[in-house]
């Protein structure tokens, strides 16, 4: 089993060797490699501390400490959605770049099912700490820890304090009062209980939320156990919403779906004498011809969009079981890989079979259905 220590860190990079001088202090398995979170503005005075200056280095020597993986390159800057470099978290879309990042780093460790995490709270922003916490609780496994180190007031904020040193060693104090000895230091590990939600979570969603946000996330969990939900149809962009889930359909997927869910708790019954009935097929194409007019879709009826808009339904055919059983599956997949399966089981179309026919019919009420355009 390969130990990872994943910390966050903002512009006071001395957390880290505090943590890793409290976890070899304290027995705790030592990591093997090290990743750290942070800002573009948060790497410079990391680099310089640890690396440059050779405080961590320096730490590992006095204190003969096992070698870890770590380098420049386990050093991951927060990122917006174009990839682009975070500065420094201080703005609404920053906050949520930060919150998607970081799900998307824990989400991307614990999938290694060889290692051990133990995730560090003690840098960074107060919601940069959350959100990490909120992570580790999502996809944190039996054998991952999560942890915040303290010391004493006096060294907190202490520029030049690093880790207690074996022999004395002044140093400025803080705010630039005074000098304090950094041998004299406790550095405190707290180790802090947590939730760990993953295993009461779907595994298909585990998975889907690498590529989910983490207002996403969080709202299809919400959804799971709120009955009361609204569901947003953009008949333009062609788009299903839910719980900020945008599922892209096309516009005879689209059209289907929206012409079932007129039938009702009753749903649509495709008996003997279905294909016949061309009532089926003219309030299909109505619905669709709303959305699109794309001629294919049209002489699967046999008739054209200019025929049927001129109410010339001489030649149109009734709706074949071809038609609709591949779109009902389509649906269904689109639903079941976009969300949990809680949620895809209130909006997915359901099929029952009654004696030799087939009912077709989506749980999902009107009411709970918002059309836009």
């Amino acid at each position: 089993m390969k130990n990872i220590l994943l910390a966050i860190t903002g512009a006071s990079p001395q957390v880290l060797t505090e943590t890793l001088f409290a976890i070899h202090q304290s027995g705790r398995p030592f990591p093997d490699e090290i990743y750290v979170i942070t800002t573009k503005s948060g790497k410079p005075p990391l680099v310089n501390g640890l690396f440059r200056d050779g405080h961590l280095q320096t730490m590992f020597n006095e204190y003969s400490m096992p070698a870890v993986t770590f380098d420049e390159s386990h050093i991951w800057i927060i990122e917006d959605g174009q990839g682009n470099q975070i500065n420094d978290a201080k703005s609404i879309e920053d906050q949520t770049y930060m919150a998607d990042y970081i799900t998307r780093r824990v989400h991307e460790l614990t999938q290694r099912e060889d290692t051990a995490i133990h995730a560090s709270l003690a840098g960074g922003r107060k919601t940069m700490a959350f959100y990490f916490g909120y992570a580790m609780s999502l996809f944190g496994r039996e054998q991952d820890t999560l942890s915040h180190v303290f010391v004493e007031d006096e060294f907190e904020f202490v520029r030049d304090f690093w880790y207690p040193t074996k022999q004395p060693k002044w140093v400025t104090g803080k705010n630039g009062q005074g000098e304090v000895d950094v041998s004299k230091a406790t550095v405190t590990l707290a180790e802090i209980p947590f939730v760990r939600q993953r295993n009461s979570i779907d595994e298909s969603l585990v998975l889907s939320m690498a590529t989910h946000s983490f207002s996403q996330t969080v709202g299809m969990l919400n959804a799971c156990h709120n009955e009361d939900f609204s569901v947003t149809v953009n008949t333009k962009a062609k788009f299903v919403t839910v719980v900020g889930v945008d599922i892209k359909f096309t516009a005879k997927e689209l059209a289907f779906y929206l012409w079932l869910l007129e039938f009702g708790e009753a749903g649509l019954l495709v008996d003997r004498g279905f294909e016949q009935n061309i009532q089926y097929s003219e309030s299909y194409l109505k619905q669709y011809g709303e959305l699109a007019r794309d001629p294919r879709v049209f002489a699967t009826f046999n008739t054209t969009p200019e025929d049927y808009l001129d109410g010339d339904f001489s030649q149109l055919k009734g709706m074949e079981k071809e038609f609709l059983q591949p779109l009902c599956s389509t649906i269904n997949r689109k639903l079941k890989n976009a969300l949990p399966n809680d949620l895809a089981n209130i909006l997915e179309i359901k099929s029952l079979s009654e004696a030799h026919n087939q009912r077709y019919f989506i749980t999902l009420g009107k009411n709970n259905c918002i059309i836009s355009q």
